[in-house]
């Protein structure tokens, strides 16, 4: 497939800047994945549109605030996007402005208390620098006190005190994501409530998002394209559940499409094993899937690759008269935007 057979005309006053009022209070398209056929619903009306046997399977990474702005020795300002925190306190870092940073520059970030924290260039991966911040430092105690949550680029703001919240699931729980999992930004406490009084099991899988989530498809054939890395977990309490999952006749209906790509990943071999570690799972139409028989996903941007994978979840054609439906009936897409259900 070609990546042009991805796009789709998107009015920009449709890309949602803030997040809705109440976080359940966003739209639901229904789709029939098979068919095509659509419905319109409201995000909290989602306890009546799955069974008591269904298993809901959340993607519990926490995003940090990833976006810190600092100095080159020179004195000439710089923007750091961590990618991935790694061992010893080393980091996987984008950096706007980094042309001329050599390894063993360094880079010297304003703490809240007046001083400044050094981190070193200690070589590239790829299109990433690697940064290492001093081993006595509490990193993750520095970016809550300087960093900014990473908001994706077509938000046009600057992120403000309520994207804290708001750009963040309510059973986040492990961090490491410098991109949220936006399906799961829709449940509140109530809705998780609602689902357990009507007997609807969850359970939760890991995986860190990385900003590379946001980088364009660069090649026309898709069989050419080569996915960024990303960290996930898979437990076996999560395997037990998906088993007994199907043996009482329900569904698995993942929020999002990284939990898509972590249940995917970890059935590669046809059955759902505990995984731990990097995946450059890339589904696009054509892929059989093993583990997942329903998806709860937010509106994509045109010729992404996660477009192109709730495409294989029903057919290119469905989503595409989908979001064509969505446009006319003014949807808000994105990450701040309303919902779809695929069952």
């Amino acid at each position: 497939m070609q990546l042009a057979d991805f796009n789709f005309d998107l009015p920009p006053e449709l890309i949602a800047h803030h997040p809705p009022a109440q976080r359940s209070g966003s739209r639901l398209l229904c789709m029939d994945r098979q068919s095509g056929a659509v419905q319109h619903h409201r995000f909290t009306e989602l306890p009546d549109l799955l069974q008591p046997n269904d298993l809901l399977v959340f993607n519990n990474t926490r995003v940090i605030p990833a976006r810190l702005f600092g100095l080159k020795p020179s004195g000439g300002k710089l923007e750091v996007l961590l990618e991935r925190v790694m061992t010893d306190n080393k980091v996987l870092a984008q950096v706007r402005g980094s042309k001329s940073l050599k390894d063993g520059s360094g880079i010297f970030l304003p703490d809240s208390d007046g001083t400044a924290v050094n981190a070193r260039v200690e070589g590239r991966e790829g299109e990433f620098l690697i940064l290492q911040f001093p081993p006595t430092l509490d990193l993750m105690a520095l970016l809550d006190r300087i960093g900014h949550m990473p908001l994706p680029p077509y938000i046009k703001r600057a992120d403000e005190l309520a994207d804290r919240e708001r750009y963040q699931t309510v059973y986040a729980e492990k961090a490491g994501a410098v991109a949220a999992p936006t399906a799961g930004l829709h449940f509140d406490q109530a809705l998780l409530a609602a689902m357990k009084a009507k007997g609807i099991e969850t359970a939760t899988v890991t995986l860190h998002v990385g900003a590379g989530t946001f980088q364009p498809v660069r090649v026309q054939n898709l069989a050419e394209h080569r996915m960024h890395a990303e960290y996930l977990e898979v437990s076996e309490s999560v395997c037990s559940a998906v088993r007994e999952c199907r043996t009482r006749g329900g569904r698995v209906v993942a929020v999002g499409t990284t939990t898509v790509r972590c249940l995917e990943t970890a059935s590669h071999n046809g059955e759902l094993l505990p995984f731990a570690g990097d995946t450059r799972i890339f589904i696009y139409p054509g892929y059989r899937f093993r583990s997942v028989d329903a998806l709860i996903t937010n509106f994509h941007l045109p010729e992404s690759t996660l477009l192109m994978l709730v495409s294989a979840f029903s057919s290119r054609e469905n989503i595409l008269a989908a979001y064509a439906e969505a446009v006319r009936q003014k949807y808000r897409f994105f990450s701040y935007g309303d919902a779809m259900l695929l069952a």
